[in-house]
């Protein structure tokens, strides 16, 4: 038994042997190069119709085409034979048929005319698809070249798993592309990896995981592990890192404008390394690391939790996008709904270089036309900024989101504030106590303490209380007086480093929280009695003190750094957290002082309050003894007495109140 095992193993070893051999001896083949090409030249090309059956179609060739392609000559062709009767022409999805003259490999279909039949082409010659192979080390070249009258035969993107909405959100974000997407479906033995072949079918995945997004076209050469498909660009991103995949043709679907094969995309099998003129080329066996996003989320409405994931493609151009539409898209498939609710979303954001820390943050979101896109859009803000910020190289290693959504209307705006006392010296600890109206609720109360800053200024100054997610309106005055867009308050902010922009993401206020902090000087809606011709205006750094995170304002001039070294002072204040996102805002006149003029001037408040409580029990006093001059009944005086006594020991700690605090403007 045991040398029928052995003698089992031993075949078996054989066959595998002889497998890749065969495979090896099959794809070795020779190349005819351009200036052997001539016109009247009949061969044939191979591609994949249905399922992984690959059928065969005429080739003959019109001519040379010098310089006419994206990394050097084309070759143009006519294509015949029943495929071609069958789909109508050259299809999207052929892009990277290999075509064969006299049993050599002279190149990849990848180019149709716009204005003529689908039966005319362009073929890229192989020895420049090969060279991508030794290509040297370049990054992120300029969008896809393209010539007016030449298509390339492979640009849609199949999607699986994605919805309409997120699909247009995806193509709002990144215009430049111009894809068309269809949706498309998993197909049976999808997850069993099959090796690559010319003729065959390939696919250049961006998402991939519980939704796919990429685009299939065909292997055109295969060399071991190296593969050259499509024979034109798929994004012309030069080095690259897209996820190869086994593709797997459903049908060729005909359109008014280009016919194009329908498809699923497979097994992972190896990674796109390059991207260029000539085609994609890239490795087998080499798997992408990408960057994984998990999801999980929740409708607090329906009781409907979901966990999911998907990993995206690492590159600055395109990942933010690729990680706020997936979001997008899975929040929407968890709501099965459009329109208004609020949203708590944190996320945790780590960076492959251990020394950098990992960004966590949380924010609420309220929306009255889609809850969905609303929820995304600081998520894809981050990310953006970390990927191309102008400091480091920001790699992400892992991207966890969580998000909890509800239809309700969790808001509260604020519609009342005192502040006690105004009258501080630095240092001075402030309690604002804000009044809160819930949306539909009953007004609530949140204590705030803020400390005056230590090196604040001696004088009026203006003490703002805001939702975390609101412009102070003064700014937003200021902002209308000199015409400032959001551009260029975002071009006016500047960071020393990366920590510095890090931190500011990390701490950028949230809509949840009640803001209490000083605006800049000579800002303000209080009427304090100066004359507008003496007060200072706003520095233009300030005059929107909420900017998205990671706003990116121009570098200050030498003159400007050496002033700004005196003038400039971190901006304190106090956040607090609440269960509602905040709305609203007001300010307090404040009078900063020295500590001994502070309490000169308390003294002086309490006394004068005091005095004037005085006066108000003795009017009062008097009004009651009138009355007792009137009245038969001694009792009802005395009962009238005391309830007096009583209200005047109030109007003395109400005046006491005033002498200190103050309701907000």
């Amino acid at each position: 038994m045991k040398v029928t095992h052995s003698w089992r193993r031993y075949r078996k070893s054989i066959l595998a042997l002889f497998f890749c051999w065969s495979m090896s001896m099959a794809q070795a083949v020779d190349f005819m190069p351009v200036s052997e090409v001539q016109t009247g030249m009949e061969g044939i090309a191979k591609t994949v119709l249905v399922g992984d059956d690959i059928s065969t179609f005429n080739v003959k060739v019109l001519g040379v085409m010098e310089n006419r392609g994206p990394s050097g000559d084309l070759i143009l062709a006519k294509f015949s034979g029943p495929v071609m009767e069958q789909t109508g022409g050259i299809a999207h999805g052929m892009s990277g048929s290999p075509v064969y003259i006299n049993g050599k490999l002279v190149g990849a279909v990848a180019y149709g005319w716009g204005f003529a039949d689908g039966t005319v082409g362009m073929i890229t010659p192989i020895e420049d698809m090969v060279k991508l192979w030794n290509i040297p080390y370049e990054k992120n070249l300029s969008n896809s070249w393209s010539d007016d009258r030449l298509i390339p035969m492979g640009t849609p993107l199949m999607a699986y798993g994605f919805d309409a909405d997120s699909m247009e959100y995806m193509k709002s974000k990144l215009p430049q592309y111009g894809y068309e997407t269809y949706d498309t479906a998993s197909a049976t033995g999808d997850n069993v990896k099959k090796p690559l072949v010319p003729g065959g079918s390939v696919a250049a995945l961006l998402v991939d995981g519980d939704l796919k997004l990429g685009a299939i076209g065909t292997v055109t050469y295969v060399d071991n592990d190296q593969v050259v498909a499509f024979g034109h660009p798929f994004l012309k991103h030069g080095e690259s890192d897209y996820f190869m995949h086994n593709a797997s043709i459903f049908t060729v679907v005909k359109s008014v404008n280009s016919a194009f094969k329908l498809g699923s995309m497979g097994s992972e099998v190896g990674t796109v390394t390059e991207d260029r003129g000539a085609g994609i080329a890239g490795k087998t066996g080499v798997i992408a690391h990408g960057i994984p996003l998990r999801f999980q989320l929740a409708d607090y409405d329906m009781g409907r939790e979901r966990n999911t994931s998907v990993k995206v493609i690492e590159d600055p151009e395109m990942t933010p996008t690729l990680a706020a539409t997936s979001f997008y898209n899975f929040l929407n498939k968890t709501l099965d709904r459009s329109g208004s609710g609020t949203a708590t979303v944190s996320y945790k954001i780590t960076p492959r270089d251990n020394k950098y820390k990992p960004l966590t943050r949380t924010n609420m979101f309220y929306s009255s036309e889609s809850i969905s896109e609303k929820s995304v859009d600081e998520f894809y803000n981050v990310v953006d900024v970390l990927m191309n910020n102008r400091f480091i190289d920001y790699e992400i290693m892992d991207i966890q989101v969580k998000a909890d959504v509800t239809k309700s209307k969790v808001t509260a705006k604020i519609v009342d504030a005192t502040a006690s006392p105004v009258v501080v010296a630095p240092g001075d600890t402030i309690v604002v106590d804000v009044k809160l109206e819930p949306f539909r609720g009953e007004v609530v109360t949140k204590e705030v303490f803020f400390k005056v800053p230590e090196d604040q200024k001696i004088g009026k100054a203006t003490l703002e209380v805001r939702g975390g997610g609101v412009v102070p309106l003064p700014y937003v005055l200021e902002k209308q007086k000199y015409n400032l867009t959001d551009e260029i308050i975002r071009r006016l902010k500047t960071y020393k480093d990366f920590d510095e922009l890090f931190k500011e993401i990390q701490d950028t206020d949230t809509n949840n929280q009640i803001v209490v902090e000083f605006l800049e000087d000579g800002v303000s809606m209080v009427n304090d009695g100066s004359s507008a011709k003496t007060a200072k205006k706003a520095k233009l750094e300030s005059v929107e003190r909420n900017p998205l995170p990671g706003d990116i304002k121009k570098e200050p001039t030498a003159s400007e750094s050496l002033s700004s070294d005196k003038d400039e002072k971190k901006q304190e204040k106090t956040a607090v957290d609440t269960e509602y996102i905040i709305q609203g805002d007001g300010q307090f006149s404040i009078d900063v002082m020295s500590p001994a003029k502070r309490d000169k001037v308390l003294a002086k408040r309490a006394k004068e309050a005091k005095q004037k409580a005085k006066l108000e029990k003795k009017l009062d006093r008097d009004a009651s003894n009138t009355v007792k001059a009137s009245d038969d009944k001694g009792s009802s005086v005395n009962s009238s007495g005391t309830n007096n006594s009583s209200s005047n020991d109030s109007s003395e700690n109400d005046a006491n109140n005033k002498a200190s605090g103050s309701h907000v403007s």
